[in-house]
């Protein structure tokens, strides 16, 4: 039996972990955000949409609850999916994980 960190029982994926808005600081919150929109960028149609203007927007977002903060623990990664993104990811891991 490998018992080494790279065996098959260390690298079973993990579940995401969802993070309240409240959980992080200001300033981390404010960068998560600025990176996602910067990452992201949208398609707004003929009109430009200003930066700080698709960061009000996403931060409205997550305070209805319909942008989910979620940490990934398998890539020590964090982003902002939709309510239904985090659905479907939650649905790939069995209850109880």
């Amino acid at each position: 039996m490998d018992h080494s960190p790279d065996s098959e029982r260390d690298r079973e994926q993990q579940p995401p972990i969802e993070v309240p808005p409240a959980q992080l600081s200001e300033g981390a919150l404010a960068a998560l955000i600025e990176s996602f929109v910067l990452r992201e960028g949208a398609d707004y149609g003929r009109e430009e949409v200003a930066f700080e203007t698709k960061v009000r927007q996403v931060r409205q977002q997550l305070g209805r609850g319909d942008v989910i903060i979620v940490f990934d623990p398998n890539t020590e990664s964090v982003t902002l999916l939709t309510k239904t993104e985090w659905r479907k990811i939650r649905a790939a891991f069995p209850l109880g994980e």
